[in-house]
């Protein structure tokens, strides 16, 4: 009895490999998701080397450019500053990949150990957390961004806080329900009745092999996210003019969409490449990673 409890798989081997290399083939032939990475990678670089990429001061006026259409010395034309729109473009991508991944990471630092402890733990441990996401998923994600923001304060920094809060609920759904699944598998059992301890069998057998749904819903909230910040900035809660933003760009545009719509189009069509690009991506990691994910 010994020998064939102790012989139960606990860590991924060869097949697990095997199934991994399986579903990075099925994730390249699906090429909408591959479309997605590709453009998710480019908006990614370019928020890193935001200041190498932008041909202009993001925010450096030239009065004697306002609202130049796009050319050849201005790509996709001035504002009414005469301030280059591929640079701030650029340099707006910036703020929106940082919200978009440090607000994911906020959520899941604070709703996967809640998760995990819900739906390892239950009973009273279920219930308050339960209760707590149900609280917080009452108001729409967008209402709770933005009262979250207004009470904090008009900044990048905060509109971060106001979208990661924001996003716990769904982060401890998720870990819950695969906490409630995995805690029966047979290589749970097997590392309790081998003596593992709580964190053993949470953060050695559950977590890791929960992962694979936790991806995808980091694929999920970064569009998200991205949309939260253009549009606290747009409101005037998140990035503070002069800085660039795309949604505080949007914002600025609004008194010259007749003279000048590129004001508004370009910008708009960045935060529509950015969210759908993401989506696609998250789109194809559901479908091999997590084939249940579209019946969640």
């Amino acid at each position: 009895m010994t020998t064939a409890t102790t012989a139960l798989p606990t860590t991924p081997g060869a097949g697990t490999r095997k199934a991994g290399g399986g579903k990075l083939r099925a994730l390249r032939r699906n090429r909408l998701a591959l479309t997605g990475a590709v453009i998710a990678a480019v908006f990614i670089l370019a928020a890193l080397f935001a200041p190498l990429i932008a041909p202009y001061d993001p925010a450096q006026p030239d009065f004697g450019n306002v609202l130049a259409e796009p050319s050849a010395a201005h790509w996709l034309g001035t504002d009414d500053l005469g301030r280059d729109q591929l640079s701030r473009i650029v340099h707006g991508a910036r703020a929106s990949m940082q919200v978009g991944l440090l607000a994911v990471v906020l959520a899941f630092l604070v709703g996967v150990p809640l998760g995990l402890l819900a739906g390892y733990y239950g009973r009273f441990a279920d219930t308050a957390v339960s209760r707590l996401t149900d609280t917080m998923l009452a108001f729409p994600f967008l209402v709770l961004a933005v009262g979250l923001a207004a009470i904090l304060g008009p900044s990048l920094t905060n509109a971060t806080i106001a979208i990661g809060i924001s996003q716990i609920p769904a982060v401890i759904r998720i870990t819950r329900a695969e906490t409630l699944r995995l805690k029966h598998v047979d290589y749970v059992a097997a590392a309790v009745a081998n003596g593992g301890g709580d964190g053993t069998v949470l953060f050695r057998h559950i977590l890791p092999n929960a992962t694979s749904a936790l991806i995808v819903q980091a694929t999920v909230g970064i569009p998200a996210a991205i949309i939260g910040e253009a549009l606290l900035s747009f409101l005037g809660l998140g990035v503070q003019p002069p800085d660039p933003s795309l949604g505080v760009m949007l914002s600025g545009a609004q008194s010259f969409l007749a003279p000048a719509p590129w004001l508004a189009v370009f910008p708009g069509l960045a935060i529509v490449a950015a969210t759908l690009a993401f989506n696609l991506l998250g789109d194809g990691l559901r479908d091999v990673l997590d084939p249940r994910g579209g019946t969640r």
